[in-house]
């Protein structure tokens, strides 16, 4: 059944392969570009778009990065000209292009009339005394531009060589084949971004680099980004700031560049928010109102009536906030106004030839399903629950409206449960799991991201709009690694593209473990006690710095300034970031046990509270300081949803070398609070049983007070080894702790149940631990997971067996959710399935536990009920027992906050418990699950039969055999 899922994988993995038109050495049917002497002569024609021709002198420019010769643009064919020449234009618009149409001599018919595609195509004698000429045919002005920006980035130009310092990679000469490429119409017609929540970062840069004024010179860098990136919408940034007013060029900036611009979900009408405070007459109330606001809505259309507008329609509250007074039938009415206002002010007829959509943003989804009439041709925008879990997609009755749908998306938010804006957290197969569902349910008008401040989300921001750009290089799970490693590549060169994807992955799944703005002194997010999780956590990303570094350190200085900003900042701040707080942690847990080392972990912290302002400084003096302002967002010591005023140092405990507590030497066990000699001086502990199938037993040894402490241990059965049998602790400082390491030889310990006993002797001290052993056997003939310590964790992609019926199948997402991968059901357009007809996950169990009481814990993903007629659900089934459904996603409204959707959203994922009645019996068991939404995702399954123990994450997945 394995090959079954990864066959379907492969079948689907074949999608459009992007033409290669460029090549770097001579060869049959390529011709010269570029080489370190020459470069081409651009070709536009005079009446050509402003647009093309700046992405034109873009290119020009990009030839002198490459070879380091510029190519000249010009307007006309130069019969005389040694040098190789491009010519670019609109059909049907460029008077070049027309003629060579018209001649016969330029076949369009591949793009002609289709929505932003180009074709680029080597054409011999172009023109008297012209040997040749790559021309770039746009079917639109947007296509010829991405056609000239698809010949930068195979040239060797990045779309970040300017927003994150990627290097050029430089060419002795450039050749273009005979080959020739078609690029259809991108999967979604509008894709784009929004800039926001742009204080105290990105405000400060400005402030520092365009006098504070997010002026055209600010918003031409940001115009390129997003044509480089093959996008054409944005949303400009907004608090305290108004587009159109703040430089009277932007505007006209904007359609000269390409760019469609559009306002956020409150700003109706090409109107800022700034300008509802500052430019209406009278209150932002449409009851009280309504005239003024009437005028209000008809100046933003006559200002921006001349460009490229993608009009923003119905209304919220003052601020970005639900207005306590609207109905649905209030937004009808100011739909119908804004409709016929439009048409008045634009001189058109037709609405569907409009440009329009309406925001369905927290409590304005509501309105929408109270039965709210929506003109069939106003795009539904549909959002997220603004961290990363659609709210809604189109359902049957909506895939056919004139207007479409789209998805209004967050890698960057200020609210509840906390603000996440400091660096990216953003975990890639996620975005594509939601995006990917968004696509196959037919929302492909607009894919809108809202990306803060723009820096440090620059590797989601690309991700996404690659995505909406060619979705057909996106349609496996796979996907998501495949695009890294062509993302690394175009960045860094490939000599480091599968170490970036083994980062970037591994990242992913601790970043989604908990953001850091959520990351809190009291409760520490991983437990510092159970299945050590915490101290494993942190192992993890100690890992992944070092793998960071390493590679940071393999490359010439030019690449590790991007390398810095976009892969080992992001580590290094985040591991600094979690070791912080893990050793704040640490530092309670210490002090409430009375080692000194407690103070050791206080100063390690203090140590890493300086660490995180230093790589601070170091990102903002990086290239002469050309990014200085961009890290400064407050991201330690958060409380409430709001950041702190700056950076908070958590509190500290400190102990005393005058100890209340007697002797010298403590113990710690693991797994357990309890110590000596903190539990009321007991001199004999008990560890946790200990199993053939367990993970290792250790236990702590620690110094009380400061100096020399000698230590012995001592065994009375022969079939236990220890890492360390004598020593000594040595406080203050890091030798105040020894973890002793357990190894048991199992083939000698007598069947069933039984313990040895360990002595620990230091001076005239003695305590006994008492490690109890359960030798189970279990049959040869069982395949499965094993019980430990009174539960079975199982990752939910290491199923026995995966079934396939009725079409649907389950594929696993690699490097998704918070451990390893998840499952999901196949493919996104399946319909309901049931336990009775559908496809089943298979999971083999062996308890050694009989409970009268046991239960399965399902960890899902935070998704949501994006269909309201087809609730998120699976089923499940133990030894053949009757199935039961679960539903386990929020059923009242998302934006409302309740306390069970902010903990999904804390914990990043849904946690679904089901009792088994009548308990369970020791021996092997057959789960049975079936995921029967496409929505579904599963991550792992715990079955508690009376030890599983509070922690993140869950235990380590136990044994198969």
């Amino acid at each position: 059944m394995r090959s079954l899922l990864k066959l379907s994988c492969l079948l689907a993995a074949a999608s459009s392969v992007q033409a290669q038109l460029v090549q770097f050495s001579p060869g049959p049917g390529n011709w010269k570009l570029a080489d370190q002497s020459i470069a081409p002569t651009i070709v536009v024609a005079s009446n050509e778009r402003i647009g093309v021709a700046r992405a034109a002198q873009d290119l020009a420019w990009d030839f002198g990065r490459v070879v380091g010769v510029n190519g000249t643009v010009a307007t006309s064919l130069n019969n005389g000209s040694t040098s190789p020449v491009i010519i670019v234009g609109t059909i049907g618009h460029s008077k070049l292009l027309n003629e060579l149409v018209s001649a016969g001599k330029l076949d369009v018919s591949t793009v002609e009339g289709k929505w932003e595609s180009y074709t680029s195509q080597v054409l011999p004698n172009p023109s008297a005394g012209v040997p040749w000429a790559l021309v770039v045919a746009g079917s639109d002005r947007r296509g010829a531009i991405y056609g000239l920006y698809d010949v930068s980035e195979q040239i060797g130009v990045s779309p970040w060589y300017w927003w994150a310092d990627a290097p050029v990679q430089k060419k002795s000469s450039v050749y273009v084949s005979n080959a020739g490429k078609v690029q259809g119409p991108p999967s979604i017609k509008y894709r784009g971004f929004f800039i926001n929540d742009e204080a105290p970062a990105l405000s400060s840069w400005v402030q520092k680099n365009f006098n504070g004024v997010f002026n055209s010179d600010y918003y031409r860098l940001v115009f390129e980004l997003c044509l480089r990136l093959k996008g054409n919408y944005v949303w400009p940034a907004m608090w305290g700031k108004s587009f159109y007013v703040d430089d009277a060029k932007n505007g006209q900036l904007a359609h000269d560049f390409g760019i469609v611009m559009g306002t956020s979900h409150h700003e109706p009408m090409a109107r800022s928010e700034k300008e509802q405070q500052n430019s209406l007459k009278g209150d932002w109330d449409w009851a009280t109102n309504k005239e003024n606001i009437k005028t209000f809505f008809t100046q933003g259309i006559q200002r921006a009536k001349n460009w490229d507008t993608y009009w923003t329609m119905g209304m919220r509250g003052k601020g970005d906030a639900a207005s306590p007074t609207l109905k649905a039938a209030d937004l009808e009415e100011i739909i119908a106004a804004q409709q016929s206002l439009l048409h008045q002010n634009l001189n058109v007829t037709k609405s569907s030839d409009i440009p329009q959509t309406w925001v369905l943003y927290k409590e304005v989804i509501d309105y929408y399903a109270s039965g709210m009439k929506v003109p069939d041709d106003v795009t539904l925008l549909w959002t997220d629950d603004n961290s990363g879990n659609l709210i809604r997609v189109p359902i049957a009755n909506e895939t056919n409206r004139a207007g479409g749908a789209g998805v209004y998306y967050h890698f960057d938010y200020v609210g509840g449960p906390r603000n996440y804006k400091w660096i990216n957290t953003i975990q890639l197969v996620k975005t594509w799991e939601q995006m990917h569902l968004a696509y196959n349910k037919n929302a492909r008008q607009i894919w809108l991201v809202n990306v803060g401040d723009l820096k440090l989300l620059e590797i989601p921001l690309a991700h996404f709009m690659d995505m909406a750009y060619n979705f057909d290089r996106h349609t496996t799970p796979a996907s998501t690694t495949d695009w890294i490693k062509r993302w690394a590549t175009q960045q860094f060169g490939a000599r480091i593209s599968d170490e970036t994807v083994d980062i970037l992955n591994r990242y992913g799944i601790l970043t989604a473990r908990r953001k850091y703005e959520l990351l809190s002194e009291t409760p520490f997010a991983f437990n510092t006690t159970n299945y050590d999780e915490a101290q494993k956590n942190l192992a993890q990303w100690g890992d992944l710095l070092n793998t960071a570094q390493m590679t940071y350190d393999s490359l010439d200085q030019a690449t590790r300034t991007s390398f810095f900003q976009l892969v080992l900042h992001p580590v290094m701040a985040g591991k600094t970031m979690v070791d912080l707080y893990t050793k704040v942690a640490m530092n309670k847990f210490y002090a409430d046990q009375g080692r000194v080392s407690a103070n050791l972990a206080a100063e390690q912290a203090r140590a890493l509270f300086r660490q995180d302002a230093e790589i601070t400084t170091r990102y903002h003096t990086l290239n002469n300081g050309k990014w200085n302002g961009f890290v400064n967002q407050q991201h330690i010591g958060y409380t409430s949803w709001q950041e702190p005023s700056g950076n908070i140092m958590p509190n500290l405990t400190y102990i005393s070398d005058s100890s209340a507590l007697p002797g010298s030497l403590g113990i710690g066990i693991q797994g357990s609070s309890m110590s000596y000699p903190r539990s009321r001086n007991l001199t004999l502990l008990t560890m946790s049983s200990h199993m053939p199938y367990s993970e290792v037993r250790s236990f702590d040894l620690f110094a009380l007070k400061n100096g020399t402490i000698p230590y012995t241990i001592s065994t009375n059965t022969s079939y236990i080894s220890l890492s360390s049998r004598s020593g000594s602790l040595k406080g203050p400082g890091n030798q105040s702790d020894v973890r002793i390491v357990i190894t048991v030889d199992w083939a000698k310990v007598p069947a069933g149940q039984s313990s040895s006993l360990l002595t620990v002797s230091s001076g005239s001290e003695t305590v006994i631990l008492r490690l109890p052993l359960d030798k189970v056997t279990v049959p040869a003939s069982f395949k499965g997971h094993v019980e430990s310590n009174g539960a079975v964790a199982i990752e939910a992609s290491h199923f026995f067996s995966a079934g396939s019926a009725n079409g649907v199948s389950y594929v696993e997402i690699p490097n998704y959710g918070r451990t390893l991968s998840a499952l999901k059901p196949w493919p996104a357009t399946m319909g309901s399935q049931s336990a009775s007809t559908g496809p089943a996950l298979k999971y083999n169990v062996f308890t050694t536990t009989t409970a009268a009481k046991a239960k399965i814990v399902f960890m899902m993903s935070a998704s949501h009920n994006h269909d309201p007629t087809r609730p998120l659900k699976f089923a499940w089934s133990v030894d053949g027992s009757e199935a039961k459904e679960v539903r386990f996603a929020l059923a009242n409204p998302v934006y409302k906050e309740s306390s069970a959707w902010r903990k999904a959203v804390v914990e990043n994922g849904w946690t679904a418990e089901v009792l088994l009645d009548g308990g369970i019996k020791a021996g092997e068991h057959e789960i049975k699950v079936w995921l029967l939404e496409p929505g579904v995702v599963l991550q792992r399954i715990v079955v508690d039969v009376g030890g599983l123990k509070p922690s993140a994450l869950g235990p380590l997945e136990s044994r198969r055999v």
